[in-house]
């Protein structure tokens, strides 16, 4: 590491939350992980009759009053619901007491794609069925993509640095690295960070639907994400939110917080290839593993495992299998690799932040959640993808990937925390 490296600040993860459809606290997420127990199901929030998609990741039974005063939560669209709950669980998993710290240095930064999308849909309908007046008062309040990290910090009086990353499905995991930076330049101490969707409505299921993105598959619902799998055919969406705390290293170890890991680089770039598919060779995505590398002071032989995209569609995951054989070479096949989505669906979003939170648990534990749903090998994806069954390996640092429309690409350096 060199010693522009060495001097600078550094950033850790002292909490976590996780409201997904594996499991509303992190603990029950990633035990479900591990099983190889999946949260997908049949769609039941939209009629899914006339797309080709029947499934999806969706919450169930979810009551937000767990976390937020009821008046408060009435207040809010689903997908701030969703992250103001991960948060307050993050909150209180870092055992940060607010009212000891400068509210002032407390910052929020959220990743969410497309804000209220059922709110929307309802307000679209409302205004031509019944006019624009009839358009329930709270609409733009709820709907807007920077509501989720505005309710954050109405909710918890947090009053520095606060910012929504509207990446697409990069958003979540840009978001934590912009965090890391935002401790780096001395702006904050804390930030609470993710990503955040609630995008499952009937405006959601036809935009995809149209483009060819989701799943045909009519069997199981749980075998209908099927990452790296030769009968791959696009995605299962799904909703939720991963939330961090992150921290500087100074501020953490000074009130004795237990720390997870350490967020040790980030890289971002674009394609500028296509707004919607990636280049068949995975080039954009290949540099924004090596800047996240570059950031961390890391050379490739460094990294045990990535946590990969991994959409479960027949593009994607070659692409990203060739940008990670750019990246690593022969070493490449020496990696272990596993998609969270296979076992959870694809959270838009949200992902960054639900992914984030394996990816970390991953580190902790030594247990490698596996890829489920892998049982035709695709030529073109040919690396060690942990295959249907968990793994326990010791993981020192691990990549987390995220790509989006727009040809937006974030892939995270995450390391063991060594004082």
């Amino acid at each position: 590491m060199n010693e522009t490296l060495r001097s600078r600040t550094r950033v850790v993860v002292t909490g976590l939350g996780a409201i997904t459809p594996a499991g509303q606290t992190v603990e029950e997420f990633w035990q479900n992980l591990v099983a190889g127990r999946s949260g997908i199901g049949h769609l039941t929030m939209v009629d899914p009759a006339g797309y080709p998609c029947k499934f999806a990741g969706e919450i169930k039974d979810w009551d937000p009053t767990r976390y937020i005063e009821r008046k408060a939560a009435r207040r809010m669209a689903r997908f701030s619901q969703f992250m103001v709950a991960a948060a307050a669980q993050a909150i209180d998993d870092a055992g940060l007491d607010l009212d000891a710290e400068d509210r002032d240095r407390l910052a929020v930064l959220i990743g969410n794609g497309g804000g209220g999308y059922p709110d929307i849909q309802e307000a679209a309908r409302t205004l031509f069925e019944r006019g624009g007046m009839r358009i329930d008062p709270l609409y733009l309040a709820r709907s807007l993509g920077n509501m989720a990290a505005a309710q954050v910090s109405l909710q918890f009086g947090l009053r520095g640095y606060n910012g929504t990353i509207v990446t697409a499905c990069a958003a979540g995991t840009q978001a934590i690295g912009e965090a890391a930076m935002l401790i780096r330049s001395g702006r904050a101490e804390v930030v609470v960070t993710g990503g955040c969707e609630a995008g499952i409505s009937e405006l959601g299921l036809a935009g995809f639907s149209v483009m060819r993105a989701l799943t045909s598959y009519d069997g199981p619902p749980e075998e209908a994400s099927r990452p790296f799998d030769a009968l791959r055919d696009g995605f299962v969406p799904c909703e939720g939110a991963g939330a961090l705390i992150l921290e500087s290293e100074a501020h953490a170890r000074a009130r004795g917080a237990r720390i997870y890991a350490e967020i040790a680089g980030f890289g971002c770039t674009n394609d500028a290839f296509h707004v919607a598919a990636p280049p068949d060779d995975g080039e954009g995505a290949a540099r924004a593993m090596a800047e996240a590398l570059r950031d961390a002071g890391l050379q490739p032989g460094d990294i045990d495992y990535i946590n990969a995209h991994a959409t479960s569609t027949p593009l994607g995951d070659t692409a990203e299998t060739r940008a990670i054989k750019r990246v690593f070479g022969e070493g490449a096949y020496r990696l272990a690799i596993s998609a969270t989505k296979s076992l959870i669906g694809h959270g838009l979003g949200a992902s960054g932040g639900m992914e984030t939170v394996a990816t970390i648990k991953t580190i902790e534990t030594g247990i490698i959640h596996p890829t489920i749903n892998l049982h035709h090998p695709d030529p073109d994806c040919d690396l060690d993808y942990v295959p249907n069954v968990a793994r326990e390996a010791p993981v020192r640092a691990a990549l987390k990937n995220s790509f989006g429309f727009g040809g937006q690409n974030s892939s995270l350096a995450i390391v063991r925390y060594e004082p």
